[in-house]
């Protein structure tokens, strides 16, 4: 038993590093996205090994510090689950920007096969050949995402990086039975400010790229549910990621050296690009050669469409199960999760993209400039405290818009300093909000923000968005009289009684039963006041109680008045949870507690949203 028992114990750290090596090969390949792969090719054409490294070492390094920093983020507190409940958090305010930079993402990297790999082939007619590649694209992403989720894609990945690294032997071996080629083609100077005004937006976007990236974020949480040192895995998959670039540059370097600058061209900016020489050379070469660089480009692009997929699905779902927007309610649940609508999205755009003969800095302006601040907001948050602060949303959209339109002027116009500002402005900006006086008034909690006061003349009162008459009853002469049926007080509605004989115990303390009455039939009073018309007769659902609890806290007497309070506490699409206090006359609390509504058909009990109508008279109280 003690041999056994050894051998088990030394055998249990093996699979885990197993599983640091599959996940680091995923981790690389899902990085490898169009910008990555093409732009390589594209800053080696202009600045040589130079520029190779200027582009690969800060992509490394900001996967790597990525892994390192959410390695330590999961350690902070225990269990499985300590980083995906910090990211539900932590994301919130994010939820657009993480959307709109992984669709971009999407949208470039199915641009630049098509751009790259498809156009140059030159087939005809192009107006049919190009939507069907986008379309065997799409279908080849959806298929791989449906296939595989997010805990066995590192399986497909390793497979798939079987394939790879063949192609990649293979094509080391003809560069290299080849040799380094007799031509030194002209490189761009790297000591001018042309070079600058590439570098700094490289180095700025790509160390904060992943920050954003909903694809690492999945991937670390699922790491770490998994037992597997996230530190471990994103140290294998930046390096294996360096080693891809590496390859792919100093490939291109070594066909320029063989005479592939005659195929650069100028695009419609009037700049030098030279993204498909690698294609253009293969393909004019023998077709193993074309063969082994097909697919090392198709697994690239392939892992990468597949992991946004599996993303997005994820993303969806975790927002559609935590949203109450009232029109979440009238559409299907499995075409809100769907990426595959947002899939065919970046598809068109792509296709249009290429068809118009858009270059892929174009799309990477973004990730120079507007996504920078939303990124180094993000890494502030991970250390802030409190994990429901709020970030000036209108504030941070224009400034980026901005640096987006000055990054623009300044690549149209040729001119680096405006590249540099571009870049610079929302990095300077996020500083200036963090180091202000006044800081502390643009981080709000969420619930300071929901709480403040409305200021506008236009807001209404919650209790005059429904008016029903009732009988008035006055409990005492001197005090304020309100409705029988209930009162509104802010977000509270409150129903007032008077204990009485029938609801006391045998030694004259209100019986414990009693406390769960009175809340059930104020939360009737409370419905009764928020749906007049509400009819029990015709109504196409039902409300029922999911759950209910309660804390005593202290006891009462015969003939003292009390107030039961309830209100809306919080709701999603499903689920409604309304929150209750109980007090005596001199505002002693005499317990709380909260009850949870789902809402079912009257005709076959099956669980629906939660109605329109239901929504509309909660919202104003909650």
């Amino acid at each position: 038993m003690g041999n056994r028992t050894m051998a088990k114990s030394t055998s249990t750290p093996l699979p885990r590093s197993i599983g640091a090596v599959f996940w680091g090969i995923s981790i690389a390949l899902s990085w490898m996205w169009g910008l990555g792969l093409f732009f390589s090719v594209q800053f080696t054409t202009q600045f040589g090994l130079f520029g190779l490294l200027t582009f690969a070492v800060p992509n490394f390094l900001g996967l790597l510090i990525f892994g390192l920093v959410t390695h330590h983020l999961a350690r902070r507190q225990s269990g499985s689950e300590s980083l995906a409940q910090f990211f539900a958090n932590w994301s919130r305010p994010f939820r657009l920007v993480f959307f709109l930079y992984q669709i971009l993402a999407i949208t470039l990297t199915i641009f630049a096969f098509i751009r790259y790999f498809w156009q140059p082939l030159g087939f005809e007619p192009w107006l049919l050949f190009m939507p069907l590649v986008m379309l065997v694209v799409l279908a080849a992403a959806i298929l791989f995402g449906e296939e595989f989720d997010i805990k066995r894609i590192k399986f497909s990945h390793a497979v798939l990086f079987l394939l790879l690294l063949p192609s990649v032997v293979y094509l080391m071996f003809v560069s290299a039975s080849k040799g380094i080629g007799p031509i030194s083609f002209p490189k761009l100077p790297t000591n001018d400010w042309n070079y600058w005004g590439y570098a700094v937006p490289i180095m700025i976007g790509f160390l904060v790229g992943p920050w954003l990236d909903l694809q690492q974020w999945q991937r670390a949480i699922q790491m770490h549910r998994e037992k597997v040192s996230i530190a471990a895995g994103y140290i294998i998959g930046s390096s294996l990621f360096f080693l891809l670039i590496l390859f792919h540059g100093l490939t291109a370097l070594w066909a320029l050296n063989w005479g592939a600058a005659e195929f650069i061209r100028t695009g419609i900016t009037g700049h030098n690009y030279g993204q498909e020489i690698l294609l253009r050379m293969f393909s004019s070469t023998s077709s193993w050669t074309f063969s082994a660089y097909a697919v090392f480009v198709s697994v690239c692009v392939l892992t990468t469409l597949d992991s946004g997929y599996i993303a997005l699905k994820w993303f969806f779902q975790a927002n559609a199960s935590t949203s109450n927007h009232p029109i979440f309610s009238l559409v299907p649940t499995r075409l809100l999760t769907s990426p595959i609508p947002a899939f065919l999205l970046a598809g068109i755009v792509a296709l249009l993209a290429a068809v118009l003969r858009f270059e892929l800095e174009f799309f990477m302006i973004f990730y120079a400039t507007f996504f920078v601040g939303y990124s180094i907001l993000a890494i502030f948050r991970c250390f802030i405290i409190s994990p429901a602060n709020a970030i000036p949303q209108v504030k941070m959209f224009c400034i980026g818009s901005l640096a987006v339109v000055i990054f623009s002027f300044g690549y149209f116009l040729r001119s680096p300093a405006f590249q540099i500002i571009g870049s610079l402005l929302p990095l300077g900006y996020v500083i200036w909000l963090l180091v202000k006086p006044s800081s502390a008034e643009e981080f709000v909690s969420d619930s300071e923000e929901l709480a403040a006061p409305v200021a506008s003349s236009m807001a209404t009162r919650p209790e005059s968005a429904v008016s029903v008459a009732s009988p008035v009853t006055v409990l005492d002469p001197g005090a304020v009289q309100h409705s029988l049926g209930g009162h509104f007080e802010g977000k509270w509605f409150i129903h007032t009684l008077v204990a009485t004989y029938a609801d006391t115990n045998s030694v004259g303390n209100v019986y414990f039963g009693m406390y769960a009455m009175w809340v059930g039939k104020a939360r009737e009073l409370f419905f009764n006041r928020v749906m007049p018309k509400f009819n029990l007769k015709d109504t196409s659902f039902y409300i029922l109680t999911r759950s209910f609890e309660h804390k005593f806290v202290r006891e009462t007497r015969e003939f003292e008045t009390v107030r039961v309070k309830i209100r809306v506490a919080s709701y999603n699409r499903k689920f409604a949870t309304l929150e209750h206090e109980i007090y005596d006359s001199s505002d002693a609390l005499l317990g709380k507690g909260k009850q949870s509504l789902l809402f079912v058909s009257s005709t076959d009990y099956k669980m629906l949203d939660i109605p329109p109508d239901v929504y509309t008279a909660f919202i104003a109280h909650a």
